[in-house]
């Protein structure tokens, strides 16, 4: 897989780098952005973030790196989860992650979740597709790697694709 985390490749931004720019960007434009804002949520030692937005705002060639289609059709569910520590940021862990979507028709989408590693940071991300004007009701697991938990967390996101 392609190092995005070398600095011998400053053309291309990490997944770290264009994650935070997607999150940023409700905060530019405003609540009118197709892009949810993101969302985190403490338990305990933990902090989860998480997100839901189509995929066609990702870079093409971090799309490409991380094997992401980039459709407008597609949502992309970022989580990361991250424990307190002496760090003023906090120390990204591995967790255990599921997660389903259901429509407001009650219509069940299991997800499939993957890991991503880049550095010292660890990302879990999964795709589905989506139509224009779909609600989702997200439902996520999370069992951190020392085995607290699991915690739930919910999301509801209206995807726009035209």
């Amino acid at each position: 897989m392609l190092n995005l985390f070398a600095k011998y490749q400053p053309e291309i931004p990490t997944f770290t780098h264009v994650i935070l720019a997607l999150l940023m960007l409700p905060v530019a434009f405003g609540t009118g952005s197709a892009l949810a804002a993101p969302q985190s949520k403490t338990f305990n030692d933990y902090t989860i973030h998480f997100n839901a937005f189509t995929s066609d705002t990702l870079q093409p060639n971090v799309a490409k790196a991380y094997k992401i289609k980039r459709s407008k059709n597609r949502a992309l569910l970022t989580i990361s989860v991250i424990k307190k520590s002496l760090s003023p940021t906090g120390m990204p862990v591995k967790a255990h992650i599921t997660a389903k979507a259901i429509n407001l028709t009650g219509q069940l989408k299991d997800l499939q979740i993957r890991e991503i590693q880049e550095g010292p940071a660890i990302y879990y991300l999964s795709e589905l597709r989506v139509a224009d004007k779909e609600v989702l009701d997200i439902t996520i697991q999370v069992q951190p790697e020392d085995k607290s938990g699991p915690y739930q967390l919910k999301l509801r996101q209206k995807f726009y694709t035209k």
